[in-house]
């Protein structure tokens, strides 16, 4: 009975995927791609530690943290990068 429960919440997430994916396609503005970019490291850390408790592998709870560890670094790059286009222009 959990394991449906947490399959169903990965597959929920996975639709949360590609939902932002259309914002990727269609988001007017760099921003808007980099806040997506920023869901699909949450929402890949959030189904990376539901598919270990539903396999029993914890060592996808060691990717999940590495993952969660490189989206802010990825965050502070951009951020870095818009201020030297704007420091330019």
């Amino acid at each position: 009975m959990m394991t449906t429960y947490l399959l169903t919440l990965a597959s929920l997430l996975l639709v949360c995927l590609l939902v932002g994916m259309v914002r990727v396609l269609r988001g007017p503005t760099v921003e808007d791609r980099m806040l997506t970019a920023q869901l699909f490291g949450t929402v890949g850390v959030a189904i990376l530690v539901l598919l270990s408790f539903v396999s029993q592998s914890f060592s996808l709870l060691n990717v999940a943290l590495i993952l969660a560890l490189l989206a802010p670094l990825s965050l502070l790059a951009f951020v870095q990068l818009v201020e030297v286009k704007d420091e330019s222009a």
